[in-house]
């Protein structure tokens, strides 16, 4: 089972990007993104069920950022818009089979993709 991360960039405020997780070797019931500012603690941004097709998302994201999937592909996306300086961190995606745990938390996903960067000037 394998998570890839990608789309991360250098973006000026107000700028958008898509990222993508690609998992391979297996389908997930749950996948979210989490980002990591430096010296920051990992922040949950946001999750899709595969079975509900519920979304989740963290306040500081909610009504810019859009998780979405394509089940043809085995991916799963973030759309980032309105993008803040403040949005700069290792973008993180993560998935899991279990039906149970809380979406926005890390103990809640076994597998982690490498990240990626996503830095936002102002």
């Amino acid at each position: 089972v394998q998570l890839q991360a990608s789309g991360g960039g250098l973006v000026q405020a107000g700028d958008s990007l898509r990222l993508s997780c690609a998992a391979t070797g297996g389908t997930f019931r749950t996948t979210g993104w989490f980002r990591q500012a430096p010296g920051k603690a990992r922040e949950f941004v946001a999750a899709i069920s595969r079975i509900s097709g519920n979304l989740y998302y963290g306040d500081s994201v909610k009504g810019r950022f859009t998780i979405s999937r394509d089940d043809a592909k085995n991916t799963v996306y973030l759309q980032m818009n309105s993008l803040k300086p403040e949005d700069t961190a290792v973008y993180y995606c993560a998935a899991d089979n279990r039906p149970y745990g809380s979406r926005s938390s890390e103990g809640s996903y076994t597998y982690w993709g490498q990240g990626t960067q996503v830095t936002v000037s102002s």
